[in-house]
Formats: C-alpha cells, structure tokens, sequence
C-alpha cells in the first residue's frame, strides 16, 4: 500500500480509500459491505469515507460493524453531516457517532457545499462550524473538512469566507478525475490553492460511479492512477464488491508516476468527451445533490436571515 500525509495533519493516510456509499447500497448484502471494509484495512488502506446521508445510514450502521474486533485502532474515520445550523449539525454528528459505534471521528467534513451561500450558513455564529468546533474542543472529532461537486468557484468561496473568519480547513473533497481537467476544473482552480496552504486533498468521483468509463476513453486503472498522480492525499472509491477491491489495490500497487506525456496522451484522448461535462453529471445536473432533494437536512436559515424577510 502507498501511504501519503494528509496535508498539514502528519496524518499517515493510504492513497486510496474506501467510499462509503457503496457499502451500503440495498444490492449489498450488509455482511459483504462489512468484509469489504475490513479486508480493505488487513490489506493496508486505513482511509475510511462515510457519510451522515448514505443510504438512510446504512453506510454507517455497517461501517461501525466492521471496525469492531480492533479494525478501529487501524482506521483514520472520516464522516459528512448536511446540517447548516448548529441545531441540525450537531444532531446529525451525534446520530453518526451512534451508528459508527466510536467515541470520536478522526474526520468530519460539512457535505454538499453545493450553493454561494452554503458557507455563510455554516459560518454564522448559529451554523455548523460552531457545532464542529465545539465537537473538536470536546474530543468528538479531531479534524474538519468540507466536500462538494457542483463547481471549483463555490470550493473557492467556501475557503475564502473560512478565511474571513480565521479558519483553515484540515481537508477538502472533489472530484479529480481524467475528464475535470477540461470542464469546470477543480484540478486547475482549487488544487493549486489547497496545495499552497498544505491542505489535505481528497479526491472523488475518478470514474464518477463508472459513468467516465463509459465514453470508453479510460481504463478504471487509468483513471485511478490518474488521480493517484495529482497531489491527492487519498482517493476515494467505491468499493462494492471484493473485486473492485482488487481493482484499486491493483492500481496502487501498479502506479508508477506519471510523465508529462504519459498525462498529455490521456488528457488528449478525453478532452472531446469532456468538453460539455457530458460525463461528469454531478457538475451539470442535481442527480448527485442528495441535499437539493432533502432541504430538510439543512436545518433552519439563521435567525438574522428570517428576521430580515417581511
């Protein structure tokens, strides 16, 4: 297994790691979702991703499973709450930490920043934040994080009112994958910025739920070791099955970096498939914004807000 650090935590991360939603699915039997986890860590991959929402927690009720038995000493925990109130975020970390069945996550990271005003939601004196670090201050969690998939300007915003209010992320999630390079690049626009400010990246959706291998322009193995290639901490994938297990233990294992044209040659063969985002929907449509079907989630806007409307 190739390990890596995550960012400016001396965490020592494995380079892939599990997605969660994909252990949970209704298709998967619960003792397979467990098996694959805990196979993933015997084989050296310690970086476990979950979320609050997957699969009406699901996801997390068989992840808090498999770490029993000591996996739990051998994992870094990373889990996502939708809440934007303080109210609603800290319901759901405390929902999470029931299903995962642990005292503390090493990560939790404000899911779906989705929208321009998702951040100052979270940043309100009433918003989520308050209830992050509140969870850090109490030992609940260790590190915070942020996720989203829409575009690279909302991540950027995101960063910028952290920065406004003194804060800097532990992590940030998004997709990195062969075809982001070409439209509404996260590669091109936030990278560099997590880079600068040694945050840890977290790369998604390299093949996007095998909807990128469908312009049949890029092998699964490429696609990860594309990822693998970029400045990522880990990548995240999902894993539903002990061969797409194999899959990305194979990758690891046979990732060698990438040169200039090595890069230049799969770029080139995907820029057409890319060029309108064809192939990366959560960017072009709302079937991946579980958040935009469930604004309840979310929890209530700030009093200040609601006090302002007539």
């Amino acid at each position: 297994m190739l390990y890596r650090t995550l960012g400016r935590t001396n965490e020592t991360v494995s380079a892939i790691g599990v997605g969660g939603w994909h252990i949970g699915l209704p298709k998967v039997p619960e003792e397979t979702g467990i098996a694959i986890v805990r196979e993933a860590i015997d084989r050296g991959i310690n970086f476990l991703d979950n979320s609050w929402d997957y699969n009406e927690g699901a996801s997390e009720i068989r992840m808090g499973k498999a770490l029993k038995g000591g996996y739990r000493d051998r994992a870094f925990l990373m889990t996502k709450i939708d809440g934007r109130s303080k109210k609603e975020a800290t319901r759901q970390l405390e929902e999470s930490l029931r299903r995962l069945e642990v005292d503390t996550i090493d990560l939790v990271q404000h899911h779906e920043i989705l929208r321009f005003e998702d951040p100052h939601r979270i940043f309100d004196q009433e918003g989520a934040h308050a209830a992050l670090l509140e969870a850090k201050a109490t030992g609940k969690i260790r590190y915070i994080g942020f996720t989203g998939h829409k575009d690279p300007h909302i991540h950027l915003h995101m960063l910028a009112v952290a920065a406004e209010y003194g804060f800097t992320f532990d992590t940030v999630q998004m997709p990195l994958n062969v075809m982001d390079a070409h439209y509404r690049s996260f590669q091109h626009l936030v990278l560099p910025e997590l880079v600068k400010h040694n945050i840890g990246v977290l790369g998604m959706k390299s093949m996007a739920n095998g909807i990128l291998l469908k312009s049949a322009t890029a092998t699964p193995v490429e696609c990860l070791h594309y990822a693998l290639n970029l400045p990522t901490s880990v990548v995240i994938t999902g894993m539903d099955s002990m061969e797409m297990l194999d899959q990305a233990c194979e990758a690891v294992e046979s990732f060698v970096p990438m040169g200039p044209d090595e890069v230049a040659s799969l770029l080139e063969r995907t820029a057409k498939a890319a060029s309108r985002g064809e192939f990366e929907p959560f960017k072009t449509s709302s079937i991946f914004d579980a958040t935009a079907q469930n604004p309840q989630w979310l929890g209530e806007e700030p009093q200040r807000v609601q006090q302002l409307m007539p």
